[in-house]
């Protein structure tokens, strides 16, 4: 595997980042997580906009221009021999004295990694996959805004150890006012009489890339649509639900807190924006 570290790709073994790096030091950084299919990139503006904005919001200046990232990105794909394949674009502070002043690092550290994608298992497509309401609450959008996508992964991380302890896919994360924000890597919809609900933004979610796709879908296909706070109750009362994001585009939800959401399977109206996404 070939590692593109600041100006050069590295074989992997090769790719190493300082111990002083205040990405590892603090968390002091960006990313964005992307998809390629048959060599082409998905969404490759609305994730590297993103990605701009993000450091922005942050004061990091990014050490390429948008127009810089398409020619590297076919490079880091063609490098490794890849066509279908999952990206990693990570900037953080870089290296510097230990401190929390972001001056004390001249130069940020960036990393393009590069590799085959691991699809998720088809059962649980055909099946649904299981989550848990989380204890943890997402951050309060005044103290981490989420429309910053940053290295600063704890929040997201405890939901996620929930998860694992409890046997399920995933945790569905509520906002400081008990109300439904998003899972620990995917923004979350569900259906209640014929229309497709999902947190808004302002709930202290990420505005995913691969959410804004489906609402768009939806609405073309006359799909009535909604964005609002929500309570848990109204999941538990759906006749539908599924998560979104950029490497499982639409997953099937069949229970929360081992309670069925409709059927306890696949609905119509998830499987025909799935197979909306994929044409």
């Amino acid at each position: 595997m070939w590692i593109y570290l600041n100006n050069r790709f590295v074989p992997r073994d090769d790719a190493r980042v300082s111990i002083f790096d205040h990405g590892f030091l603090y968390g002091d950084g960006v990313y964005e997580t992307l998809r390629a299919y048959g060599g082409r990139i998905f969404m490759l503006r609305q994730h590297l906009e993103r990605l701009e904005r993000s450091a922005r919001l942050i004061g990091l200046t990014l050490p390429l221009t948008i127009s810089d990232w398409p020619p590297l990105l076919d490079t880091a794909l063609r490098r490794n021999g890849l066509s279908d394949a999952y990206l990693r674009l990570t900037i953080s502070r870089g290296e510097g004295a230990i401190g929390l002043d972001p001056s004390l690092c001249p130069t940020p550290t960036l990393v393009v990694i590069a590799q085959p994608l691991s699809s998720y298992p088809p059962h649980l497509y055909a099946e649904g996959v299981r989550l848990i309401i989380s204890q943890t609450r997402r951050n309060l959008a005044e103290a981490l805004p989420p429309h910053i996508k940053s290295l600063n992964f704890l929040n997201n991380i405890l939901a996620k150890r929930e998860a694992t302890l409890a046997k399920v896919f995933d945790a569905v994360m509520l906002n400081a006012t008990g109300h439904l924000a998003e899972c620990t890597t995917s923004n979350l919809f569900f259906v209640r009489h014929g229309r497709l609900c999902t947190p808004a933004v302002g709930c202290g979610i990420l505005d995913g890339i691969t959410r804004n796709v489906v609402l768009q879908l939806a609405r073309a296909r006359d799909i009535e649509t909604e964005e609002d706070a929500y309570p848990p109750a109204h999941v538990f009362t759906a006749d539908e639900c599924f998560l979104t994001n950029t490497t499982m585009e639409i997953m099937p939800v069949q229970s929360l807190n081992d309670r069925p959401i409709g059927s306890g399977k696949p609905g119509p109206l998830t499987q025909a924006l799935h197979s909306a996404f994929r044409s």
